[in-house]
């Protein structure tokens, strides 16, 4: 080819807007997401200043000290590495089957039954993913902490007069209900669409032939969802393996560790190196659940349920069973979004833990001016200026990280699904889905090495807002970026080539009419981001300073100081927060979570 038509070639090129889009996002991407993951390694492999005195060389050197002293030293490394990725593995698994055990039942009632108040079971139901899921964590103390250690008893204990065993209030089995009741709606949803829109033909057949209720389930029903179930049990272990609020909360009691609480006890302290280690083994194993889920579903290259034949769902006659079943799982719902609500609220109203008489509750950690005797005299939280500043900046950036991610989210969906197939879209749709698989602490740790110095004309960003957005921004991408393409696809060309053809700019075809279309699912794409930002405590927990507190570091900080009292009104704000904005943006727009779900 000769230089003038590759010239033409490049022109022509550079000259349609979702290239340079795929050009740019590349190059910035793979400066955010693959320099952190090489960050990562070098860091295993260097001496690092707090470290310099145990491994006995110069800082910044080379060693291989810390794989040594992880998989081979003994007690040291069955203390520090192989029970907390033993209690990783097992509280992972667990959660999963629970989360799609609940889920999945809920979706089919919701789905496949004639049960009443369908609307108000999904709707509700998706609270707990919606909400922090150390939310349930602190509502689980509230009401079964022991005074063994706890120190007061919780509300169980109190209105039974039976003192919880240590198992059942902290460690292994909290942790996989909190998680798991946390993951469940997430389970909910993905199992919930796919028999949603099962042709009921299918179903119909079989009854012809006279096949019973349960030979249909197993024969026709979980065939069809089986790529929904084990989508949803990867993701939801990649997602319960990276978790590290639930198992501070309720692990630390009794030591009860796994990787992430240990990541963040080796980066926050001495040992630094150890816990990139960790970071990198979950990174790996991240990956590997990616690929086995592609793997999985790409082995059947159909799993058609939709066809334009009959869509009248057959559902399952609940008979004398519906109208105790639905009371069965309204009472369940409200206990586990709503009672949480309730207890926090209490708790906050409380001077002397585990004294719930009247003459026991006061204002004064909502509206105190402090007093010397309470928490080194800390005003109330609507008094408080650190939780005015906390709230603020949790406001601010929550805002921020949603409108990058949300648009840079439409852009790469746009970009991605125009050239799809070619090898610069793949490696851009890798890209923006990769931080999903980076445990949020270890990202965060790495952006703070990163911008701890200048490097070039990117400038040090240690200690400022700035550094919390551009973290947020590149981690909740993937939620972004997932929905815009799933928009982006179910869009015929025709519909921009019309555009083109009348002489339209294509700033103009994006905000009349791409954008438009697809608004709803569009602005789920700002939704998602904010949520998560707005309820997110380990990824910003190691870079926070004085100035750039967020609401959920300052809750943490003032329940590892034991106060309790604080921490639970904090909870509260945060929740009523979250929850009251998705039903705003829900009743303004038509976008949540759950839609295309309950309304059946």
């Amino acid at each position: 080819m000769s230089a003038k038509s590759q010239f033409n070639t490049f022109r022509s090129f550079i000259k349609k807007p979702h290239n340079i889009i795929l050009i740019v996002l590349f190059v910035v991407l793979g400066y955010l997401t693959l320099v952190p993951l090489l960050t990562i390694m070098v860091d295993t492999l260097t001496v690092h200043s707090s470290e310099a005195r145990f491994v006995k060389q110069d800082i910044g050197t080379f060693t291989l000290y810390h794989w040594k002293k992880m998989f081979a030293s003994g007690v040291t490394s069955q203390k520090t590495f192989y029970e907390p990725f033993v209690n990783t593995m097992v509280v992972a698994s667990l959660s999963c089957f629970m989360a799609i055990l609940i889920g999945g039942f809920f979706a089919w009632a919701v789905t496949r039954t004639n049960i009443k108040a369908k609307g108000f079971l999904s709707t509700v139901f998706v609270f707990p993913y919606i909400m922090p899921a150390w939310t349930l964590a602190m509502a689980w103390l509230n009401f079964f902490r022991n005074s063994r250690i706890g120190g007061a008893p919780g509300l169980f204990t109190v209105l039974t007069g039976i003192e919880t065993a240590n198992w059942f209030a902290y460690g292994l089995f909290p942790i996989v209900i909190v998680q798991g009741l946390h993951y469940a709606p997430f389970a909910y949803i993905l199992i919930g669409g796919i028999l949603r829109n099962m042709d009921a033909n299918l179903e119909e057949a079989a009854m012809l032939l006279h096949a019973s209720r349960w030979q249909i389930t197993r024969k026709i029903t979980l065939p069809i969802v089986r790529p929904a179930l084990l989508s949803t049990f990867l993701l939801v272990f990649s997602s319960t393996m990276s978790a590290f609020a639930v198992p501070a909360f309720l692990g630390s009691p009794v030591r009860y560790q796994v990787l992430t609480t240990q990541m963040f006890r080796t980066l926050n302290g001495m040992n630094p190196g150890y816990g990139y280690i960790m970071a990198l083994i979950m990174i790996i194993i991240g990956v590997g659940i990616l690929m086995l889920n592609q793997w999985i579903t790409g082995r059947r290259k159909s799993y058609t349920t939709i066809t334009g034949k009959s869509s009248n769902i057959s559902l399952f006659n609940l008979r004398k069973a519906r109208t105790p079943l639905t009371v069965l799982l309204i009472v369940f719902l409200l206990m586990v979004a709503i009672l949480p609500l309730f207890s926090f609220a209490l708790e906050s109203f409380i001077m002397a833990p585990g004294n719930y008489s009247f003459s026991n509750f006061t204002t004064e950690f909502w509206i105190g001016e402090g007093r010397a005797d309470i928490a080194n005299s800390e005003p109330g939280i609507l008094r408080n200026p650190s939780i005015w500043l906390g709230l603020t900046n949790s406001l601010k950036l929550s805002v921020i990280v949603s409108l990058i991610a949300g648009t840079v989210g439409i852009l790469a969906g746009y970009s991605i699904a125009k050239r799809r197939g070619s090898k610069l879209s793949t490696w851009v749709n890798n890209l923006t889905f990769f931080p999903y698989l980076m445990p949020s602490m270890a990202f965060g740790a790495i952006f703070l090495s990163i911008f701890a110095v200048r490097r070039g004309f990117i400038p040090a960003l240690y200690g400022s807002f700035w550094l919390l957005v551009i973290v947020g921004a590149v981690k909740y991408l993937p939620f972004a970026s997932r929905s815009g393409i799933n928009a982006m696809l179910q869009l015929s060309g025709e519909i921009e080539e019309a555009g083109t053809i009348m002489g339209i700019g294509w700033f103009k075809r994006m905000t009349r009419i791409i954008i438009p279309i697809q608004k709803t699912t569009f602005i789920s794409g700002y939704l998602l981001p904010f949520i998560s930002c707005m309820r997110e405590l380990s990824l910003f927990i190691l870079l926070v300073s004085p100035s750039t507190r967020i609401l959920t570091t300052l809750l943490f900080q003032y329940n590892e100081k034991g106060w309790n009292q604080y921490a639970n009104a904090i909870n509260l704000m945060i929740v009523l927060i979250v929850v009251g904005f998705n039903l705003l943006v829900n009743k303004l727009t038509g976008a949540s979570i759950d839609k295309g779900i309950g309304n059946t």
